[in-house]
């Protein structure tokens, strides 16, 4: 398990959060020069190469000070049109700024039920893996203007974590209105102690973590614990920071020991694998030739359709199926980037005539390495 400088130093792929209060400067409406500094530096990561998705909170905060309220409303309905109006103007503000430091942007609203259904989940992950090869940083928010009691993430340091678990994220960077995690609520105890550094699910920082602390937002420290935890299921470690700290992104992304650092236990190929492997049903198989299973077995290598020789069972995209090598034994799991029905017509296909033989193209490998596990 990596500690301190190692964690963030590294990352390549990095899911930034920032909440209601800092978006809205406490309700006073969106703060341009902060939503300027987190453009500017996020910008600067891309250009060292880095991929940055920005979380940003603000909609319904901005929507109720566009609408004259003053109190966050407990309708659903009123909600949700505080959403749609205060969307306008926080996907222009975020467009604003980044387009001034040279990057494209673009805005993703995305519900729970888009990431518990696997086919609008993987198309979700699709979507925001092509944004980022082409230099756009995905800005992400809840879609509160759909949502109800049943689909709601309840908070956006939930999604957060969800968004880096879809694309794999090597950290989460939750920016908040605090230093990060003390021992105790540090306005109520004066004693209380800062927490440097963490292990990611260890149960005595839930402990730890009080309440909301802001009327505007839905979570609290422990939202951000209970997301840090979350995250490394998929081996993502977590940043807990103060969103105004100069040029908190850029020296994190150096390093630096800024906030409170909660370290993954397990790492991100480690844990994806793990989970493909261990704790998924399986949907149906793939029989491939000797040659497949050479090139998946001993070289790690993704799966593709000419080595298919026969489809078994009735899957979807996004379904966990087997791989056998030709006398049946399985030496593989993963992801499916096609249903059982179109994958019957790929068997012993190139990729280049993917699009020829099913009208369109997801992906071209059955299954990607990324997705895949090996078994034996």
């Amino acid at each position: 398990m990596k500690t301190g400088v190692g964690v963030l130093g590294d990352a390549r792929r990095i899911v930034v959060k920032v909440g209601s209060s800092l978006v809205t400067n406490e309700g006073r409406g969106l703060d341009e020069g902060a939503i300027g500094e987190w453009c500017r530096q996020l910008a600067a990561l891309a250009r060292e190469g880095r991929e940055v998705i920005m979380v940003s909170s603000g909609a319904i905060a901005e929507g109720m000070k566009r609408l004259g309220w003053s109190t966050r409303p407990h309708e659903i309905n009123e909600l949700q049109a505080a959403a749609a109006v205060g969307q306008m103007g926080l996907a222009q503000m975020y467009e604003t700024k980044l387009r001034q430091n040279g990057m494209g942007s673009a805005q993703v609203l995305l519900t729970h039920a888009d990431l518990a259904d696997r086919e609008r989940y993987l198309n979700a992950r699709s979507t925001l893996l092509t944004l980022l090869r082409h230099d756009v940083v995905p800005v992400i928010n809840e879609n509160d203007t759909v949502v109800n009691d049943e689909i709601k993430f309840g908070d956006n340091d939930t999604l957060g974590a969800l968004v880096a678990n879809l694309v794999e994220a090597d950290a989460l960077i939750i920016l908040t209105d605090q230093k990060g995690l003390y021992t105790a609520d540090p306005r109520k105890d004066p004693v209380a102690a800062f927490v440097h550094e963490g292990r990611a699910g260890d149960p005595t920082l839930e402990a730890m973590a009080g309440g909301a602390g802001s009327s505007l937002g839905r979570g609290g420290m422990i939202t951000k614990i209970l997301a840090a935890k979350r995250a490394a299921g998929s081996g993502a470690s977590t940043v807990i920071a103060w969103g105004r700290e100069p040029d908190c992104l850029l020296r994190l992304a150096r390093g630096e020991s800024i906030g409170t650092l909660l370290v993954a236990p397990t790492q991100k190929s480690q844990a994806r694998k793990r989970w493909i492997a261990d704790h998924l049903q399986l949907r149906g198989a793939v029989a491939v030739d000797e040659g497949a299973a050479l090139k998946v077995r001993a070289e790690g290598k993704s799966l593709l359709p000419i080595g298919m020789t026969a489809v078994m069972g009735e899957f979807s995209r996004g379904d966990v199926i087997a791989v056998r090598d030709p006398s049946g034994i399985e030496i593989a799991r993963g992801l499916a980037n096609y249903p059982s029905a179109e994958a019957r017509l790929l068997c012993r296909k190139p990729s280049s005539e993917i699009e020829k033989l099913l009208g369109y193209v997801a992906e071209p490998e059955m299954i990607h390495r990324t997705n895949l596990a090996i078994t034996r």
